[in-house]
């Protein structure tokens, strides 16, 4: 007979380890294990190693809401995040239960015996309760790399892959790519050695600076302490991140322009900011791109760094011919092109026998999908900080936990509803989303089957809301 648990969590990263925190702190009495496909914890936290990798947003509202970010900076760099993952699971031993090179291949619903078999590469299967996936949105065995003409003499380094013993010290870098990994990397780059970097662009991204320590969280952390300073100004960060989205959704012109005249402020007098910092499309409809202290406009003021906004014609043995007739000479080239998406980590499910297939499915409350039971998974925000979304999906799987224990349900189900129109499953638009949206679920036209981008009122719905809805079919 196969290995029986409770539940099984899918990724040891930043929300698995959340995930198992809570169901330890909330469900005490539940037996489980995190499998996870690496053989390290961390997620993406320990798979990025490029010079420079750190968090696009606040560690405020990116660390637990369980456990304060203490440290210095509040835009924090990689490994800092990977320390606090890693202790936070240390600390509950949770690490104790991480199962690693155990790579999730398929799993299997029985209705008559309200269980999961989970199938792992090389390995005897599993029988548990509850699925809980928490294995990220992309594919980490590849990053997105558009088809180049020509052949380059150097090296080409996806950051995704960054090697260790990569020499680039005085070295001409390009960097191509406009989004939230090449405004890191050409800053670190140009501080770090290297002879110049450029920035190549198709378009341009729009760019924040904003202070990588918050001097409201160090004065409240010296007078009230680290847990209430950390509620704090987790919450002063969450509302002033609405504000900005909402904001710039509905005023996209005044955003537009305020997002330009901070770039100006930033940059030498007379440089091409319509060129390289002013966007085709609006502010938030994609994510934008947050650069501590400024460091990328210090960068390109100081001559370390240029950009080049233009599209590539070829590559070439000493560099880039571009569309407008230019070569652009390199010794190194990074290909900060993007990710691959890859659906609930490439997972096969089958409900009864039947295959279940992703894009015939509906999302529920952004965690659930329909016609698929005693499975919840984890998709953070686009808008805001990941894990504000991650701690609430942990915190309503252990609330659907409890509430099938104390009424003897077995099994949760999300029955869709026919008259519910499909959108999307994101309305969330950058190349990567554009890419693979034929292969993921459904998000419905309104509620519960409605994507919500809102923390405060996922905060209402689900934290303080009714697990029996009647839409969730309990049995």
């Amino acid at each position: 007979m196969p290995e029986h648990l409770d539940v099984v969590i899918v990724g040891a990263g930043l929300s698995g380890i959340g995930m198992a925190w809570h169901l330890q702190d909330r469900c005490p009495g539940k037996t489980y294990a995190i499998l996870e496909g690496r053989d390290a914890s961390g997620g993406t936290w320990d798979l990025f190693r490029y010079p420079g990798v750190r968090s696009d947003s606040d560690m405020q509202t990116l660390g637990y809401r369980f456990k304060p970010w203490t440290g210095r900076k509040a835009l924090a760099d990689g490994p800092s995040i990977l320390r606090y993952v890693r202790e936070t699971a240390a600390e509950a031993g949770i690490d104790q239960r991480i199962r690693y090179r155990h790579k999730v291949v398929r799993a299997e619903w029985s209705t008559p015996d309200a269980r999961w078999t989970v199938h792992i590469e090389g390995r005897e299967p599993l029988t548990c309760r509850f699925l809980l996936m928490c294995s990220g949105y992309y594919r980490y065995d590849e990053g997105y790399t558009p088809r180049f003409d020509g052949e380059f003499g150097g090296p080409v380094v996806h950051p995704q892959f960054w090697p260790e013993d990569l020499d680039y010290a005085d070295k001409r870098i390009v960097v191509i790519g406009s989004g939230a990994t090449a405004v890191t990397l050409v800053p670190a780059l140009a501080e770090s050695g290297a002879g110049h970097v450029t920035m190549l662009q198709r378009s341009p991204s729009y760019v924040l600076s904003l202070p990588d320590e918050d001097p409201i969280a160090t004065a409240l952390r010296r007078r009230i302490g680290d847990r209430r300073a950390y509620a704090i100004v987790r919450w002063k960060n969450v509302a002033l991140a609405t504000l900005l989205y909402q904001v710039s959704q509905r005023l996209p012109r005044t955003m537009r322009r305020l997002f330009r005249a901070g770039a100006i402020r930033r940059l030498p007098a007379g440089f091409a900011v319509d060129t390289h910092f002013n966007p085709r499309y609006d502010p938030w409809d994609q994510r934008l791109c947050l650069v501590p202290n400024g460091d990328l406009f210090d960068a390109v003021s100081e001559g370390t760094a240029s950009i080049v906004t233009d599209e590539i014609e070829r590559f070439t043995p000493r560099g880039i011919a571009l569309k407008s007739g230019e070569d652009l000479e390199a010794d190194v080239i990074v290909t900060a092109t993007g990710l691959n998406l890859l659906a609930f980590g490439g997972v096969a499910f089958a409900v009864d026998g039947e295959e279940v297939e992703l894009p015939r499915t509906m999302a529920y409350k952004s965690m659930m999908l329909s016609g698929v039971p005693n499975f919840v998974y984890t998709l953070g925000y686009t808008n805001i900080s990941w894990t504000l979304k991650a701690d609430l999906v942990s915190e309503y799987a252990c609330k659907l936990i409890r509430h099938m224990d104390a009424r003897g349900y077995t099994r949760a189900v999300p029955v869709r509803d026919p008259s519910v129109s499909e959108r999307p499953f994101l309305d969330f638009m950058p190349g990567y989303v554009v890419r693979s949206l034929h292969e993921l679920p459904k998000q419905g036209s309104r509620e519960p089957w409605r994507l919500s981008m809102t923390y405060m009122l996922d905060v209402l719905k689900i934290r303080l809301g009714r697990v029996d809805d009647g839409v969730l079919e309990l049995a």
